[in-house]
C-alpha cells in the first residue's frame, strides 16, 4: 500500500496489503509526512540512533567482551519485541509509524537501538562499581530505568506508542505508563546481565571479568545464550512478587514494583558496603576514554530531548497515523492466562467506553471515531494536564541521573575496569591473581 493511502487524516484499514515477504519485512515512509504529524517522534528517534551508533563505537573502541556485550543486548530486544508481537498474551502496545519500519509494521529501527541505549550504558556504569556477581544485574536493572523515565512518561504522552486499553497486567498506570514497564526494564535487563555473565564463567576461559576468551565461538554462544534466555529469566522473575500478589490479591502495580524497587536497592546497597576483593589497586590510574565521553554525550541528549518535547511542544498537536489496537464492539473479551488463573480483556478498543486518556478523536472531521474492524487509524493528542508537572520530572530524572552516572563515569572505577586482568575464569574453577 502505498503512502498516499495510508497517510490521509481519518484513513482506516481494517489489514495491510503488502507486496510479498519482503514488503512485510520492511517498509519505509517518507520523513517529511511524519514530521508534520509527529515532530516529537522524530526527534526521539534520532536520539535512540545516536546513541545505539554511540554504545556500538564504544563497544568497538574499548573491545574485549564489549562487543560481545552490545550485540547480545541488540538480540535480546529482537526477541523481545518478536515475542511482543507474536504472542497474544503480551501483544498490549503499537509503536506510531516511523521512516524504516519492520515486521509488518510492527517495529521501528529505532527500537532496536532502544535497549542498547538502555542497557548497555547501565552496564557500562555499573562495572565500575565492581559490585559482587550475585548483585551487579540488580544495579544494571535499575539504572535502566533510570534512563527509561523521561522516555516511557514524555512519549507515550506524546503519542509514540499507545498500549492495550484494557489489559490487566498494564491497568495500573503512572502518567499513563504501566507501572509493569518499569518493572519488565528492572527484570529483564537483570536478567540479560545475570546470564551474560554466568554462561561465560562456565563455558568460556579469560583472564578477567570484561577480557574475551581467545574463542570467538565461546564468545558468541554464550552471547545467543543470554540474548535467548533474558527474556524467560525476565518472565521468571514477575512470578514470584508481581502475578501472586497482583492477580489474586488484587495489589496495585504500583505496589508490586516499589517492592521490587526495595529488594534491589537493599541487594545493591548491601554488596556496595563490602570491600572490594579484585586486584584493580587503588593506584591505578583513573581514565575516562573518549569513547565513554561520547555515551555521556548520549545520554545529556537522552534526558535533553525529553525535556525539550515537553517544554517546547504541544501534544495536541501530534496526530498518530497508524497500526493500533483494532476497534470493535464493546462486550466481546478474551482471557489471559497466567500461572495463578486467568484473567481476561477486550478483544477490541471500545471508542466510546475507553480509558486512555493521552488521544482522543478531536482531529478527525466531526471528531468522529474510527469504525469498527479499523487496525489501521488515526490518532489525536491531547493537551498535557499539567505542563509544568512533566517539565518537572523530566528535570529531575535528568537530575538523578547526573549524579548516578556521574558518580559512575568519574568517582568509580574508571575505564581501567575493562583492562585490568582482575582474576583468571575458567569454566572448571576461579584463581585470583
Amino acid at each position: 500500500m502505498n503512502q498516499t493511502e495510508l497517510y490521509v487524516l481519518g484513513a482506516e484499514f481494517k489489514e495491510l496489503k503488502y507486496d510479498g515477504v519482503w514488503d512485510w519485512f520492511i517498509s519505509t515512509t517518507d520523513v517529511h509526512i511524519l514530521w508534520k504529524n509527529q515532530p516529537t517522534y522524530i526527534l526521539s528517534q534520532i536520539a535512540f540512533i545516536f546513541g545505539g551508533i554511540a554504545t556500538l563505537i564504544h563497544a568497538l573502541t574499548k573491545g574485549g567482551r564489549l562487543p560481545y556485550l552490545w550485540l547480545g543486548i541488540f538480540l535480546h530486544g529482537l526477541v523481545i519485541e518478536t515475542f511482543s508481537y507474536a504472542l497474544p498474551n503480551v501483544d498490549n502496545f503499537w509503536h506510531s509509524q516511523t521512516p524504516i519500519m519492520f515486521l509488518g509494521r510492527r517495529l521501528p529501527l529505532h527500537i532496536m537501538f532502544l535497549y542498547p541505549c538502555f542497557n548497555y550504558n547501565a552496564s557500562i556504569g555499573v562495572a565500575k562499581m565492581r559490585l559482587p556477581k550475585w548483585a551487579e544485574p540488580f544495579a544494571v536493572g535499575l539504572c535502566s530505568v533510570l534512563i527509561d523515565i523521561p522516555y516511557d512518561v514524555i512519549s507515550v504522552n506524546f503519542l509514540h506508542w499507545t498500549w492495550h486499553d484494557t489489559d490487566p497486567n498494564i491497568a495500573d498506570r503512572h502518567y499513563w505508563v504501566p507501572w509493569n514497564s518499569y518493572y519488565f526494564h528492572s527484570t529483564f535487563a537483570c536478567s540479560f546481565t545475570f546470564w551474560f555473565h554466568y554462561t561465560r564463567s562456565k563455558i568460556c576461559e579469560s583472564e578477567g571479568k570484561w577480557i574475551a576468551d581467545k574463542s570467538i565461538f565461546k564468545e558468541l554462544l554464550c552471547t545467543i545464550i543470554a540474548s535467548l534466555l533474558g527474556t524467560p529469566g525476565g518472565v521468571l522473575l514477575f512470578l514470584p512478587i508481581y502475578h501472586p500478589l497482583h492477580d489474586i490479591w488484587k495489589i496495585h502495580g504500583e505496589v508490586t514494583y516499589f517492592i521490587v524497587l526495595t529488594i534491589y536497592l537493599c541487594i545493591i546497597w548491601s554488596a556496595d558496603r563490602k570491600p572490594k576483593t579484585d586486584s584493580l589497586k587503588d593506584n591505578v590510574k583513573h581514565h575516562v576514554s573518549w569513547s565513554t565521553c561520547l555515551l555521556i554525550v548520549y545520554l545529556i541528549i537522552h534526558y535533553s530531548t525529553f525535556f525539550c518535547i515537553a517544554f517546547f511542544f504541544d501534544a495536541q498537536n501530534e496526530i498518530a497515523i497508524g497500526l493500533k489496537e483494532p476497534v470493535g464492539p464493546c462486550d466481546e473479551y478474551i482471557p489471559i492466562q497466567t500461572i495463578f488463573g486467568v484473567l481476561e480483556k477486550r478483544k477490541w478498543l471500545c471508542v466510546t467506553d475507553y480509558d486512555e486518556k493521552y488521544f482522543d478523536w478531536h482531529c478527525l472531521p466531526g471528531g468522529r471515531p474510527p469504525s469498527d474492524g479499523s487496525s489501521w487509524y488515526t490518532a489525536c493528542g491531547v493537551e498535557l494536564p499539567n505542563r509544568v508537572e512533566y517539565i518537572v520530572i523530566a528535570v529531575l530524572s535528568w537530575f538523578l541521573a547526573t549524579i548516578v552516572f556521574g558518580n559512575l563515569h568519574f568517582l568509580s572505577a574508571g575505564d581501567s575496569v575493562f583492562t585490568t586482568q582482575q582474576n583468571i575464569v575458567t569454566k572448571k574453577k576461579k584463581k585470583y591473581l
